[in-house]
């Protein structure tokens, strides 16, 4: 005789155990279907919040990132160019050499230096490469962070230049940064500068009415474009930070700013380095995050990523923390300004931090971590 689903006849107490097992699952499944729409638009937990006193953004998501720890360490560069620190790096890789540039902070003030490498851990000092301005010089006080890119011409810098920095011995960099430019026949220099030129300046009423520091540069068809680090002082006294582009189709020649930022400035980021991941499509843009200590002093806190398919449409939302004190070996402080760059199968990140716990600007070494590739965007 056949046995219908829910008779007790003829039926083991095993059998049973299961067919009320899966009249519950039907019954949970039932109930839940209905309300699956209203549970998917309720708000984020308080949990989700921003972890910042003054409500800055805050990027929830990561990217792994393994790191390895200092590979480059301050204090005994030539001429003492950067006896109070190594910081702002920046590589680039030609031929069977990595280039890094870096700010040394030397006796005179914060000097773009260069140290050259094979693997990345190892590096040979070469010094300073930029003197500073003459008095009255917009790169009098500094002449630091450069950007470089190679055109049919030649190789083009486009560095950070301020008449303005902290009193001795540090002589720490202070606004207005400002990008100016140089140029030379190899990336090993020597480097001339170009102070006819003003590839672009800050301008009142803007998003870089504060700042217009150079940054990282890519060529998109017949056109360079630089997203640069610009920043307001709003009407309470506060600092805004956010990026920019500016574009060009000749590097001999002033470029034009976007009339609006890449992301909003409430995003509190500075500094810039490109990576675009073939298999994904995306392009992948690191940058410095700043943040608030407890006592509600700012400082870089975090190395965050954005990623668009499109350079020149970002979305705020579309971003993760690829480094901060949570998985840098060395640094539960300050972690500054990314450079990346392809190594065999691995995205090499090369950063500065003081170490430890200290937030200074001061006595920084510079760190490398690496990303697996392709980078798998988070969902």
């Amino acid at each position: 005789m056949p046995v219908t689903p829910y008779s007790t006849k003829a039926v083991r107490p095993r059998t049973r155990r299961l067919q009320n097992g899966l009249f519950t699952v039907l019954w949970i499944f039932c109930w839940f279907y209905p309300h699956m729409g209203l549970l998917a638009q309720q708000p984020d937990p308080p949990a989700r919040k921003s972890i910042y006193a003054d409500g800055r953004p805050f990027a929830w998501k990561r990217i792994p990132c393994h790191d390895e720890g200092i590979v480059l360490k301050y204090g005994n560069g030539p001429d003492s160019c950067d006896v109070y620190g190594a910081r702002e790096a920046n590589v680039n890789h030609v031929g069977d050499l990595y280039y890094l540039f870096y700010d040394g902070a030397g006796s005179d003030g914060w000097k773009s230096c260069l140290a050259v490498s094979r693997d990345l851990r190892t590096w040979t000092k070469r010094g300073a490469i930029l003197a500073l301005g003459a008095a009255g010089a917009n790169d009098s006080k500094s002449a630091s962070s450069p950007w470089v890119i190679e055109a049919a011409d030649g190789w083009h810098m486009f560095y950070l230049g301020t008449p303005h920095t902290s009193p001795p011995p540090y002589r720490i960099p202070s606004f207005p940064y400002l990008t100016m430019k140089a140029h030379a026949k190899s990336i090993e220099g020597p480097w001339v500068k170009d102070y006819a030129l003003t590839p672009f300046f800050t301008k009142p009423g803007t998003y870089y009415s504060a700042t217009a520091a150079p940054g990282f540069i890519v060529k998109k068809d017949d056109e360079y474009l630089q997203f640069f680090s610009p920043s307001i002082i709003d009407s309470a006294g506060r600092t805004k930070r956010t990026l920019g582009i500016a574009r060009t189709k000749d590097l001999n020649t002033p470029w034009t700013v976007d009339p609006t930022p890449v992301v909003p400035l409430e995003e509190q980021v500075e500094n810039t380095s490109l990576y675009f991941e073939k298999t994904s499509g995306y392009w992948l843009l690191f940058t410095n995050h700043i943040g608030l200590d407890k006592t509600g002093e700012e400082y870089t806190d975090a190395i965050w990523v954005y990623w668009s398919k499109d350079l020149n449409k970002w979305d705020a939302a579309n971003k993760a923390v690829v480094l901060d004190s949570l998985n840098c070996s060395w640094a539960k402080g300050a972690i500054g300004m990314p450079s990346v760059i392809r190594v065999g199968d691995k995205l090499a990140l090369l950063y500065d931090a003081p170490g430890g716990t200290s937030i200074n600007h001061m006595h920084r070494n510079i760190g490398l971590a690496w990303l697996s590739l392709p980078v798998k965007i988070p969902d």
